[in-house]
């Protein structure tokens, strides 16, 4: 008897969860995970306060739960980071439907981001 690979379905998303990977997935301006030097966590992006003039921005939180369990469930992935002093900064994507799945397994690939976010 062969046995078949099967795609694994993603658990479905609550509201929260499917607004925040449409922001990401959608959005036309860069998603990022920034952590402080004391531990804390915040998903944002910066937004243009006047889309006609294109002057000023705004910083737009995104909540940390939702984007934590996004990632968790493989749906968001974090880039290279960008260290300073007081924080480390990551890029945030979308995983892709029918992308290559991240290097190492889930656990391990969320594991080695819970290490390098709280070195």
């Amino acid at each position: 008897m062969k046995l078949r690979a099967v795609p694994r379905t993603p658990a479905p998303l609550g509201p929260g969860g499917a607004e925040v990977l449409r922001l990401i997935t959608v959005q036309r301006v860069p998603v990022w995970l920034t952590v402080h030097a004391n531990g804390r966590r915040r998903y944002g992006y910066w937004q243009p306060l006047s889309s006609g003039v294109g002057l000023g921005v705004c910083h737009v939180a995104l909540p940390t739960d939702e984007c934590d369990a996004l990632q968790a469930a493989g749906r968001i992935v974090l880039g290279d980071p960008v260290v300073d002093p007081a924080k480390t900064t990551y890029p945030v994507r979308p995983v892709l439907p029918g992308a290559p799945p991240a290097a190492g397994t889930p656990r391990q690939t969320r594991q080695a981001t819970r290490q390098a976010l709280t070195a």
